[in-house]
């Protein structure tokens, strides 16, 4: 067995001649333990928001996005674009073509965002999941073209799920200068009508602004005829992700990019992950602080056992060894500290996904969820478990070499 960590264990778990040296080591054990609670439940909180929010763009956007990395559109019938929608891992696809425009219904109007679909749109993401009316998701019938709004963008222009009248669409001419006598000619006009549902995505970027149109309206309206702004894809049940995705990449070089999920609403995740490396950084600094009460509890520990170190060097322990002592007994109340807040930090998460102890506001509905969303990521343990036991070795380092040296030194 180890003699330094022998030594240590016998020295944290038994009776001091000082029976504070006792109190301030549980003191120090708690105040770890406590700082590692603490990044465990905060780290699961902010990956529940990131969870959450994936799992409402899951509904609205493609698996993938093939979008120019240079201008706005492309030719649709681009020979990449026509070999990456042949894949034989591809299960639907579905061209694009969005920008923006001013939507005007009465007295009231917007500025908008105009995503022009194929029919097939619905097969590609799960619209049906987030639809809300009397109606079913279409695109057109007959010579009408529909317009499927956010709900909150009906409500701004105060549509309803069903608008009676038709919402009338404006957009700029790509083509031709601006004549200032007649200002409306430099705009192109048309007219959508509804289908007698919305969607609710529930993210503010979608409900307020995104207006779900035929691509033959949107390129009419834009002039975008024969182009695409994006082609949007969802894969075959049972196809590798990575690979497929890597594969697309490959066929379409630096011309186009092929964003997953996570990518299309890279600022979205790059806040919540900044949000989250604040926290764990501040939380860090408290942990630091916790630590220390170890370096308290040691100081004491050492000058209590200033008589077993003279017997230690009669028995012929080294310096280094005698010096090894007190730094195991430092960095095992960490490492127990550290024990001890993940599984308290494990506990309350499992209790706040199953019973919702900590809620979000005091009314039912107010809010997305009732209660704070938790979820633990694995690595998230790891590098927690990591930082509490580095932490408690560095702080501990310094300051028991320089007092163990003082004692031997006197001796």
């Amino acid at each position: 067995m180890n003699f330094p960590f022998y030594i240590a264990r016998r020295y944290l778990f038994s009776r001091k001649s000082t029976h504070v040296i006792n109190i301030i080591s549980g003191i120090s054990v708690v105040g770890v333990a406590v700082a590692t609670m603490a990044l465990v439940v905060t780290l699961s909180v902010f990956n529940g928001f990131e969870d959450l929010v994936a799992s409402f763009f899951t509904s609205f956007d493609p698996q993938l996005k093939v979008m120019p990395v240079q201008g706005k559109s492309a030719p649709s019938d681009d020979p990449i674009l026509t070999k990456i929608r042949h894949l034989p891992d591809v299960d639907v696809a579905t061209e694009s073509v969005e920008d923006q425009a001013l939507a005007v219904y009465g007295d009231r109007q917007a500025m908008v965002t105009i995503k022009g679909v194929d029919d097939n749109f619905s097969d590609l993401t799960h619209i049906n999941d987030i639809l809300y009316g009397d109606g079913r998701f279409e695109l057109h019938a007959a010579d009408l073209n529909y317009g499927v709004l956010g709900i909150r963008l009906a409500e701004d222009l105060g549509t309803g799920a069903q608008f009676k009248d038709a919402l009338k669409i404006y957009a700029p001419k790509r083509d031709g200068q601006l004549d200032l006598s007649n200002p409306t000619d430099g705009f192109v006009e048309d007219e959508l009508y509804s289908p007698g549902v919305l969607f609710t995505v529930k993210q503010a970027k979608y409900d307020k602004n995104y207006i779900i149109t035929p691509i033959a309206f949107a390129r009419n309206l834009f002039g975008q005829q024969g182009m695409l702004t994006s082609l949007e894809l969802r894969l075959k049940p049972g196809s590798d992700f990575d690979a497929v995705k890597s594969e697309m990449q490959q066929i379409a070089g630096k011309k186009y990019s092929v964003l997953d999920r996570y990518e299309q609403q890279e600022d979205t995740f790059k806040i919540m992950k900044i949000e989250k490396f604040i926290a764990y950084i501040f939380l860090t600094f408290i942990l630091m602080v916790a630590c220390f009460n170890i370096i308290g509890s040691l100081s004491m520990l050492i000058i209590d056992k200033k008589d077993d170190v003279v017997t230690l060097r009669n028995l012929g322990a080294t310096d280094h060894q005698i010096i090894r002592v007190f730094l195991f007994e430092g960095r095992m109340i960490s490492t127990i500290g550290a024990i001890i807040g993940i599984g308290i930090g494990l506990l309350l998460c499992w209790l706040q996904q199953t019973y919702g102890l900590v809620s979000l506001g005091e009314s039912s509905g107010s809010f997305v969820v009732d209660a704070y969303p938790v979820s633990v990521h694995p690595i998230d343990i790891l590098v927690i478990f990591g930082t509490v036991v580095i932490v408690g070795y560095i702080s501990v380092w310094y300051p028991v070499r320089y007092l163990s040296k003082r004692l031997l030194s006197q001796d």
